[in-house]
This record gives C-alpha cells, sequence and structure tokens, in this order.
C-alpha cells in the first residue's frame, strides 16, 4: 500500500477524532432565567470542566418558538429554565428527549411530579409564586394603595399604571392566565383579562420586564413572579412584592434535552450538573431567588416563602399541554390584546 495514502488516510481518521472530541467538548444551551444567573451557569460550567457553552438567551415562549423551528435540524441540545409549561409542550410535540438523572430521587416532589407528567422529557429545577410588583414612592406620589387581589387590578386608579408580559412570548404571563383560568373559571377569567387591559400600559416581551419597569420607577404595578423582586431591591430600587389573597399560582421552572441534540452525551453531564445543590444554589448568587428543586440545596431566607401563601391547585398537565397553550393564546389575542386601551 502506498505510505503517502497511508499518510493521508491516518491523517484524515486524526483530524477527524480531533474535531469528534472538540465537538463533544462544547454544549449548546438555551437559556430562560435571568441574565445574570445564565452568565454564572455558562462560565463557572466551562472553567470547571473544560467544556465550551454556547449559551443563547430567550423568553420560554421564544425558546419554545426556536425549538419547533428546528425540530428536523437541532442546533440546541439543552433548554435550561423558564415556565414549565412550555417544557412540557415541547415534550408532547416530540422535541425533547427522555432521561431520568441519577439525581432525580433527591428533588422534591413537585419536581419529580413534572419529570414523571412529561415522561421524563423535562424536570423541575425550580418553583416560583406569581403575583404582583408594586413601587412603594410611585404609589405614595400617585396616591394609589398596595393591590392586595386580582380584583385591587381592576379599580380605576390604575389605569395606566400597570405593566404585564404577553402570554405569547413569556410563560410568566400564560402562566397568570392559566391561574386566572383555574381560579374564576374561564369565561370570568377572560372579562376580567378585558377589563384589566383597560389599565396595562404595556405588555412586554419578557417575563421579567414588568418588575425591572417597576423597579426603576417607570410603571407603578407589575403582575410578575415575585423571586424577581429581591435581586432588583438588592440593587438599591425600591420595589415590594407580595402574592394575591385569593389565591395565585406558581410555575415550575424545567429544564429539557433536545432530541436530536448533536452532542447528547455532553448535554447530559451538563443536565446531571444542573441538578446538584452546589449548581442550583447559584441562582441565589445570582440574585435569583426561587426554590430550588434539589432537597439538599441551601434555600436563601430571601426566597418566598411558600408556607405563607394561598395556592391554587393548578393543574400543570392541562395548560401545559401544547393545544390548551395555543387555544388560550389565541383568545386573549382576539378577545382582550385587539380591544383598545
Amino acid at each position: 500500500m502506498n505510505r503517502r495514502w497511508i499518510r493521508w488516510a491516518w491523517a484524515g481518521t486524526l483530524g477527524w477524532a480531533v474535531s469528534f472530541w472538540a465537538q463533544a467538548q462544547q454544549v449548546n444551551l438555551i437559556c430562560s432565567v435571568q441574565a445574570e444567573w445564565c452568565g454564572m451557569l455558562s462560565t463557572v460550567y466551562a472553567r470547571t470542566t473544560g467544556v465550551k457553552v454556547n449559551m443563547v438567551m430567550k423568553g420560554s415562549g421564544e425558546a419554545l418558538a426556536q425549538l419547533i423551528a428546528e425540530r428536523d435540524n437541532p442546533k440546541t441540545d439543552v433548554w435550561f429554565g423558564g415556565t414549565g409549561d412550555p417544557h412540557l409542550q415541547a415534550a408532547e410535540l416530540g422535541l425533547t428527549l427522555a432521561y431520568q438523572s441519577p439525581a432525580l430521587p433527591q428533588l422534591h416532589a413537585w419536581a419529580q411530579q413534572q419529570a414523571q407528567q412529561s415522561g421524563y422529557k423535562t424536570v423541575g429545577i425550580y418553583s416560583g409564586p406569581l403575583g404582583f410588583g408594586y413601587n412603594p414612592e410611585l404609589l405614595a406620589k400617585k396616591k394609589l394603595p398596595v393591590p392586595k387581589t386580582w380584583a385591587d387590578l381592576l379599580k380605576p386608579d390604575y389605569k395606566g399604571e400597570i405593566q404585564v408580559a404577553n402570554p405569547a412570548s413569556s410563560g410568566t404571563a400564560y402562566t397568570m392566565i392559566a391561574t386566572l383560568v383555574q381560579l374564576m373559571g374561564e369565561d370570568k377569567a377572560f372579562e376580567y383579562l378585558k377589563a384589566l387591559h383597560r389599565n396595562v400600559s404595556q405588555y412586554t416581551r419578557s417575563g421579567t420586564g414588568p418588575i425591572k419597569a417597576v423597579a426603576r420607577g417607570e410603571t407603578a404595578v407589575s403582575i410578575s413572579f415575585v423571586h424577581d423582586g429581591p435581586g432588583e431591591k438588592m440593587q438599591g430600587f425600591a420595589v415590594e412584592t407580595l402574592t394575591p389573597s385569593d389565591g395565585t399560582g406558581a410555575e415550575i421552572g424545567s429544564m429539557s434535552l433536545i432530541k436530536g441534540a448533536r452532542n447528547l452525551e455532553a448535554a447530559k453531564r451538563f443536565y446531571d450538573w444542573a441538578l446538584t445543590p452546589s449548581a442550583q444554589e447559584m441562582a441565589a448568587a445570582a440574585k435569583q431567588f426561587q426554590l430550588p428543586s434539589h432537597t439538599a440545596a441551601r434555600v436563601d431566607p430571601r426566597v418566598p416563602d411558600f408556607k405563607k401563601i394561598k395556592f391554587i391547585s393548578y393543574d400543570y398537565a392541562k395548560y401545559g399541554s401544547s393545544a390548551e397553550r395555543r387555544r388560550l393564546i389565541a383568545r386573549w389575542e382576539k378577545e382582550v390584546n385587539a380591544l383598545p386601551r
């Protein structure tokens, strides 16, 4: 056999092996939590493992849309964070991969239930309640009371003073709709949303946008996950949070492996690491105060006390289905968002 051919063949094989090894040492991540948390996760994981993390940040609604668009040629390996409903929808649509991490038995029951409902195609990584953010200085200046119930937000005094996200792009806002439907019944919930529309100044693209606007004095009240408040307060902003006394829902932030992932083994290693107590404790270090899903993770005192909150019995399976999400968002677009303000 020609020696030059052998050298070329060996060089080609070696080059393929190096290329394969380099590919195996990266993970493509969609991150749907706050920027500081996303950055900390990717930086710490890359520095401690040597694995390159290619990260993009997207709200959970936008992340789901990307996965649907790329289903025949996935460019993502892991989807980390964001409300659990879109993760359940991704599982239903066959966009994600069944996987049971060795850490699963150490997680809280609600996180394990999320995994079971999806056929182990997603898992709960944190939980946080839906509620209101408000700027006490702005409320005092405008002589407005602190809203305590869902009904309070309909008062004429709050006209133009409320921000909430758009449910088409934000899992936070979809959780609001699903919560109200379960709390009031669907028709009454949509009558409520129509009345609320008159008081809303802006529907933001991101679920965190409204509470950031509250913190910066751009609006008086937001409908937000209350765990987003303490981080803004730590930066010196005037912002407080509460949960409505008549009941509320909670998100189960989730994580999923993408079906057809190009770096599957690397993705599984990241997934397992993200469920460890030390990785989950990074949330508080990044000024994010959801309840971690691992039972051994330390809980920061600024995490909302779930025992003091009136929760509805949220049906994650029903409201996590793609058909229900599409139907409710389409109804909101037609009956609420189309209305003048």
